[in-house]
């Protein structure tokens, strides 16, 4: 390869300078690097805000990259079209990127791969993405976990690389190709005015990722085990956002727990466990693919669930309109903030599979439009856990009661006032946002009166039970 035949860093899931193998090592190879950005159908299948996140997080990758005295090269169209393109503009004989494990960024990738290896291109895939590839580890027998337990048990002492740090300079090339703007692409058109309200709350970049880190390390970790779980309390990272993106790395948050639990810091294992979750998510999607899109037991197939997106009760639940108060305060989160605590996420899911007997899918979809932390392992693992659907020891009891959870997990009705504005005199701001993030077609006001409930507990409850117990599958 000639020595100023321009490497293209093809950047992804992975919008950070820090611990980026794929990076580290185009910056020690010698030759320019071209940092490019695909707007590919991959792309533009994403839902609404993570679309829209992915936006911030491109313009906070080309300042960063600017600061280096390097660039960001935006192009779309179709992934292999587009690299051939700017192989040949720039006489690059590399292209190098970080790997993605869901099944169309698969399909692409493995397309791409082979495409420009044919033509002479080299064409490497980096990891970086995850603590450990999924084909890495495995049971006794050879096959792969289908358990949490005993995945956590089989990686929790693995040794996991330690951060690399970023590059001191970036090569530039002598000339640039020309790049598409990033405001033509136009990534939060679908938010509507939506985008607006979202965007105060999102934590955008590499250093607002490491901020992040460092402030739950100092000051919530220790009481993680209990305060995770409370979701009017800052108990959790919220680090799903950056993770999701990768303006953070998993090794980067793994050394930092396990430092905090050196430091005698009692949250911190349960922090590494829910990293390891991250982790089994995309072990499953990888071993198992149908994880995203079928009934990760086949089974399943045969459950009566409504796909009836059209119901009225599907309707109130997209809304925050169900009249149980813990669901629609963990909905309205969502609309306003662009994410949900994990609490409630596991209390939504279980009313709309359970009490409404709804299939998942339909909840995965209108997450996978309305997430900021959206990640196709996590939502996708996380919705089937929660409908009994997917690997999980013990799914015929878990029916969550939304308002034994409440009062449980929000005793003081703190996280519901709020977000729920009917009925208080003097409702937060917080709650206010929710009228003015959602559609205007839904012509909702804060002085509407709030709905009785759409389906009672142990009305939803007895429905879920008699359907598992008379069930032929």
């Amino acid at each position: 390869m000639p020595e100023t035949a321009p490497i293209l860093l093809w950047f992804r899931r992975d919008l950070r300078l820090s611990d980026h193998p794929a990076l580290h090592a185009a910056a020690q190879a010698g030759p320019p690097v071209i940092p490019i950005v695909l707007r590919d159908p991959v792309t533009d299948g994403l839902g609404a805000a993570p679309k829209f996140r992915l936006g911030l997080g491109l313009e906070a990758l080309a300042r960063t990259l600017e600061d280096q005295g390097s660039r960001l090269i935006l192009r779309s169209g179709a992934a292999l079209d587009v690299l051939r393109a700017l192989v040949a503009e720039t006489g690059a004989r590399s292209v190098w990127w970080t790997r993605a494990y869901d099944p169309d960024s698969v399909a692409r990738d493995t397309e791409v791969k082979a495409a420009l290896k044919a033509e002479g291109i080299e064409a490497r895939s980096f990891g970086g993405h995850l603590l450990f590839e999924p084909w890495t580890v495995a049971t006794k027998e050879g096959g792969f976990y289908k358990v949490y337990t005993p995945f956590w048990r089989a990686v929790r002492d693995r040794e996991v690389d330690a951060p690399l740090p970023a590059p001191g300079r970036i090569p530039a090339p002598a000339s640039w190709p020309e790049s598409e703007r990033l405001a033509d692409w136009r990534l939060d058109a679908a938010m509507h005015r939506g985008a607006a309200v979202v965007a105060p709350y999102a934590r955008v970049g590499e250093r607002a990722a490491q901020g992040r880190l460092g402030h739950f390390m100092a000051h919530v970790v220790d009481g993680y085990a209990e305060s995770r779980d409370r979701p009017a309390e800052d108990g959790t990272s919220c680090l799903s956002e950056n993770l999701s993106l990768g303006e953070i790395s998993p090794h980067q948050c793994w050394h930092a727990g396990v430092r905090a639990m050196e430091e005698g810091k009692a949250g911190a294992q349960t922090f590494l466990q829910e990293l390891v979750w991250r982790e089994f998510a995309y072990h499953l999607m990888h071993h198992t693919p149908r994880l995203t899109s079928a009934n990760w037991r086949p089974d399943w197939d045969a459950f009566p669930w409504s796909e009836d997106e059209s119901a009225a009760t599907v309707h109130a639940w997209k809304q925050g309109r169900t009249g149980i108060e813990m669901v629609d305060a963990g909905m309205r989160e969502m609309y306003v903030t662009g994410r949900m605590h994990n609490r409630a996420r596991m209390i939504v899911a279980s009313y709309l599979t359970k009490h409404l007997m709804t299939h998942w899918k339909i909840g995965l979809k209108w997450f996978e439009d309305h997430l900021i932390d959206w990640d196709p392992a996590s939502n996708a693992l996380g919705w089937q856990w929660s409908a009994g659907s997917g690997p999980d020891a013990t799914p015929y009891f878990r029916v969550f009661n939304p308002v034994t959870q409440a009062k449980r997990f929000d005793p003081d009705a703190a996280y519901r006032r709020r977000w729920i504005a009917e009925g208080q005199r003097d409702p937060p701001e917080s709650a206010c946002a929710y009228f003015e993030a959602i559609p205007r077609r839904w012509g909702l006001a804060p002085t509407d009166a709030y709905p009785a409930p759409v389906v009672a507990p142990d009305e939803g409850r007895k429905i879920a039970l008699d359907a598992y117990e008379s069930r032929d599958f």
